[in-house]
């Protein structure tokens, strides 16, 4: 365990990340490149440091939601093109161009916007031409129904614009029902076939990227020129029960721990926390656990027989978890007392709870689980 002096913490062993990325490698064409996808601050995990480790592992491209995460690696050192995958508003143009940054142009208007400020200032903005082939969230559209390429090659050609690359995203990519399989072979025949028009038209399309996390698991043939995972590298899924086509080897590379603060024990009949929505049946031993929702941990898996590990076993949480505190039932656990760590996430003495697990008691996905993790919880990094 790594030392930390704070009450709850994550451990992130970034010795794994290289192992991740091999096992990513394995998985797609040789001659097709990763662009890392670090937003949300690498999905909790930090994203200045998981950048820099994912440069030693040979990735030159990230990917950021917002042009503040992008200023955030620039001013932490990372030189490598970063693409903003989202909403640059127009007001905040100069912060893409002073940082070399280049922009995705999500509509022909967007990029008109991006060319005049570009204009204004002599210089060219850079940017990747988003296409919607069936997400219907941002992209220019590129469907069956409407089939906008005269906007897309507006956006190559336009004046004040440098346009280096193309892109789309799936939007089914992890469902291998029929019904969406079906789906997202259609998303990748609607973008070559924009690929195809561009190239038509005389216009070097630049670098191509389609496939997010599951495109890599479960559509690895592709041959674009570069992939997007965001959870991988990470050594997790979105979902561990969801059914894929390949058989990677992935190391999850983060613990989530905490102190126990106090054990009591309590007699039958009495109610433990907010709303007193448990009450003991008989003599209970309980600790109190020095973690709660205001530092992510979520509030919707009170009640519900979630767990936790500490010395090695397992213990359920009891009543409704606080905004800095949760209690846990430990009559069966011998020997708990204040300062033990309580492992939320990870490994305990062989034992193991994946975040899988906390992601099916709060009924969403990893990377929302990921997520949840306030930064008042500090991130411990093991390194070589």
């Amino acid at each position: 365990m790594l030392e930390c002096k704070s009450r709850a913490w994550m451990e992130i062993d970034t010795t794994k990340i290289a192992h991740n990325v091999e096992e990513i490698r394995k998985l797609i064409p040789k001659k097709t490149k990763i662009m890392a996808i670090v937003k949300a601050n690498a999905y909790g995990h930090g994203d200045v440091v998981i950048s820099k480790e994912l440069i030693k592992c040979g990735v030159d491209f990230f990917g950021v939601s917002s042009v503040d995460e992008a200023i955030s690696l620039r001013e932490a050192g990372i030189t490598c093109d970063i693409l903003i995958l989202g909403y640059t508003p127009p007001m905040h143009f100069h912060y893409v161009l002073k940082h070399n940054l280049i922009q995705t142009f999500f509509s022909l208007e967007y990029a008109q916007k991006a060319a005049a400020f570009a204009q204004s200032q002599q210089t060219m903005m850079r940017g990747h031409v988003k296409i919607d082939t069936g997400m219907s969230r941002l992209g220019v559209i590129c469907q069956d129904h409407e089939y906008h390429i005269d906007d897309v090659l507006r956006i190559y050609t336009m004046a004040g614009l440098q346009v280096e690359g193309i892109f789309s995203h799936f939007s089914v990519s992890d469902d291998l029902s029929k019904k969406n399989e079906l789906y997202t072979k259609h998303q990748i025949i609607l973008f070559d076939r924009v690929l195809a028009d561009v190239k038509k038209a005389g216009i070097h399309p630049g670098v191509t990227h389609l496939q997010n996390s599951y495109g890599i698991l479960n559509y690895p043939e592709l041959a674009y020129d570069y992939v997007r995972p965001g959870l991988l590298f990470l050594g997790v899924t979105s979902n561990d029960a969801l059914e894929i086509r390949t058989n990677p080897s992935f190391l999850p590379i983060m613990q989530l721990k905490a102190n126990v603060s106090l054990v009591k024990t309590i007699q039958p009949n009495v109610s433990v926390s907010y709303g007193r929505n448990y009450c003991s049946k008989d003599v209970r031993k309980i600790a109190t656990v020095s973690i709660g929702y205001a530092d992510g941990y979520p509030r919707a898996v009170s009640n519900i027989g979630a767990e936790v590990l500490i010395h090695g076993q397992r213990a359920t949480i009891i009543g409704n978890i606080c905004m800095d505190q949760l209690m846990i039932d430990v009559t069966h656990i011998d020997q708990v007392k204040e300062g033990d760590v309580v492992t939320l996430i990870g490994e305990d003495q062989g034992a193991f709870l994946a975040v899988d697990e906390l992601t099916r008691w709060a009924k969403t996905i990893n990377n929302d689980t990921l997520c949840f993790f306030k930064g008042r919880v500090p991130r411990i990094y093991k390194s070589e």
